[in-house]
């Protein structure tokens, strides 16, 4: 039990503490008491006693309008926009990358490749590669400096002088320089400075521009590079490797059943005498069986089909790997270079970027693969010679990345220039892709559907981002990142990047001043760009429904009574002997386990008994205390 306390509160110890401190207030001279600031009851003791170093932009305009004593009033609805487009940063604005390609236009003629120092037969080895390394390092020198002082980013270009010593071989012994570029962007392919160095090596050798993979234009497209060439004073050739590849192989397959047939060596009365046989059991042999298979053969993925029957003017026409040889015989009768043994073989250089298709040019024209090919840029890793015939040496040069001006790094990868495997920022290159091609050849093309939205919600007239992109395809395809299930947009662009690189997603470059939707829109009129039907569509009903509609998403209730339905029992435990029957059960054999005990005579349990047990035990102890 607590001890009582007293009701009456004297304050004895609080008014001797008064008393002792009360003079040690300290009373400035105008009546404040000294060591107190204005409390503001708006902000707390910890935190007007914070440190502060640094603050942003929008606390220093705050803080600085409260010293000021300044008042704001907000307003409703007076909200103003400052930005509302998104900017990849491994891109450039329109507005930079107009001004950036007129700066390009005007510093082209600086675009360089390296030479080759002058010698002759008295020059040592050791002298003629102490001249190639200071060639080297002054071009190099040169190329830095214009980067430097004109404030122009430059793709990365080839920097091993072994590599540049192949190219200088190729023209040294060339008597015609073909130049390989690809049809989408041939501006970018082509090197004028290379053109310049063949003049300059020996006036007498000729140069020529073979646009590769031609099939992927369409002649109105051809046309209006035809007439690009033929202003710039170019002399040019519409190719295509795969068509020709593809041409070879049909023609190998009908040899081989032309050869199948004349290995038979029956007598004509006899063959028609099987062949009435064969009809009369049903098995007829179809002896023209490979060349069937070929003309089912689908085309090169991302092509345009070509219309044969089509009238093509001359200029705009694809020519075949015959042609081509044909011209090159015309072109170059004899060899440049003379020999004391006699007529030297006249060598045909084969230079340009990597995977433009110079393998497989040399491929179409030998007629059989003996040249390595891949999609790899820079399979090629040093040059090589075939014999295409008695008088012709074809020459084939490792893919270089010759100098020139880029906007980003991405649209090298675009083009296939940088390895799409070693990449590792990707949504600079998905970006072009996206803005580039229309959204609906994307939706087309890989049967997705890409979602887009702005600031307001849904916008699907908007062109997508190369992020809206990856993983609209990375959803459709099931990519995730591991343990985590989010999209997997880095897999997923390199699936794009690479389908753009081969022309199924097909995009090319037009000729300067000309605009690219305008230039792109009657390729994507193609039947290959259209939206994806069904192969076959089901018969519809009386109102107009098809049964498998109805089928494929049953009533609920309709379901539940197809599934609960009494049915007739069919399974049941399997029995041997002479318990082998149709209604044979356990029960038979063993009657007490299925009855009841009742039936059997046998006591039951007086389990209610336990509570009045348990109710008299309570008694006794209740008697007890």
């Amino acid at each position: 039990m607590p001890l009582p306390t007293s009701k009456k509160k004297a304050g004895l110890g609080k008014a001797l503490m008064r008393t002792r401190f009360n003079g040690n207030t300290q009373v400035n001279p105008d009546g404040s008491i000294r060591h107190t600031t204005e409390v503001d009851e708006s902000t707390s003791n910890w935190t007007k006693m914070q440190s502060i170093t640094q603050e942003n932009d929008l606390e220093a305009f705050l803080n600085t309008a409260q010293l000021a004593g300044t008042e704001f009033t907000a307003e409703k609805l007076n909200i103003t926009v400052v930005s509302n487009v998104y900017q990849n940063p491994f891109l450039l604005t329109p507005e930079k990358e107009k001004e950036t390609l007129q700066q390009h236009q005007e510093h082209k003629h600086l675009l360089t490749v390296p030479r080759r120092p002058e010698w002759d037969t008295t020059t040592t080895p050791d002298e003629l590669k102490r001249r190639e390394n200071d060639s080297f390092l002054d071009w190099r020198r040169g190329l830095a400096t214009l980067e430097e002082e004109k404030g122009l980013i430059m793709t990365p270009y080839e920097r091993n002088l072994e590599v540049w010593r192949q190219l200088w071989r190729v023209i040294e012994r060339s008597d015609l320089v073909v130049q390989i570029v690809d049809s989408r962007n041939p501006v970018l392919f082509r090197s004028t400075d290379v053109e310049r160095y063949v003049k300059e090596v020996d006036p007498r050798k000729k140069n020529l521009l073979l646009v590769n993979k031609a099939d992927m234009l369409t002649v109105e497209q051809r046309l209006q590079w035809a007439d690009y060439f033929e202003g710039e004073g170019i002399r040019y050739l519409f190719f295509s490797a795969a068509l020709a590849k593809e041409k070879l192989e049909a023609e190998e397959e009908e040899r081989k059943a032309e050869e199948a047939l004349a290995q038979l060596q029956v007598d004509p009365e006899d063959d028609e005498d099987d062949e009435e046989d064969d009809i009369e059991d049903g098995s007829v042999p179809d002896v023209d069986q490979p060349r069937k298979q070929s003309e089912r053969r689908p085309s090169f993925t991302g092509l345009i089909q070509v219309d044969e029957d089509a009238e093509v003017p001359e200029r705009a026409r694809i020519i075949g790997a015959d042609e081509l040889i044909e011209l090159f015989e015309t072109e170059c009768p004899e060899s440049l270079r003379k020999v004391e043994s006699g007529a030297q073989k006249t060598t045909i250089g084969f230079v340009g970027y990597p995977n433009v298709g110079k393998s497989s040019t040399l491929n179409a024209l030998v007629g059989a693969k003996r040249v390595t090919v891949s999609s790899t840029p820079g399979k090629t890793k040093h040059f090589q010679t075939i014999h295409l015939s008695e008088s012709m040496i074809l020459c084939d040069c490792p893919g270089l990345v010759f100098p020139s001006f880029a906007t980003t790094k991405a649209d090298l990868v675009v083009n296939g220039i940088l390895p799409i495997d070693q990449l590792r920022e990707f949504t600079g290159p998905s970006s072009l892709v996206a803005r580039r091609v229309p959204k609906r050849v994307l939706e087309n093309v890989y049967g997705i559907k890409i979602r887009t939205r702005n600031a307001e919600g849904v916008d699907e007239d908007r062109q997508p981002t190369g992020t809206e992109l990856l993983v609209a395809y990375a959803v459709a395809r099931g990519f995730t990142k591991s343990s985590q299930g989010n999209p997997d947009e880095a897999r997923a662009a390199r699936y794009i990047l690479k389908d753009y690189v081969s022309g199924k997603i097909l995009y090319a470059h037009p000729p300067p001043n000309i605009n690219p939707d305008t230039f792109n829109a009657p390729m994507y009129k193609n039947k290959r760009f259209a939206k994806r039907k069904p192969e076959s569509t089901p018969p519809s009903d009386a109102k107009g429904k098809s049964p498998a509609s109805s089928l494929s998403t049953p009533n609920s209730s309709v379901l539940d009574a197809a599934f609960f339905a009494p049915q007739k029992q069919t399974v049941r435990a399997g029995s041997m002997g002479k318990y082998a029957s149709a209604d044979f059960n356990r029960v038979k054999v063993y009657p007490h386990q299925g009855a009841e005990p009742q039936v059997m005579g046998k006591a039951k349990k007086m389990h209610d008994k336990k509570s009045k047990r348990r109710g008299k035990q309570r008694t006794e102890w209740t008697a007890i205390e």
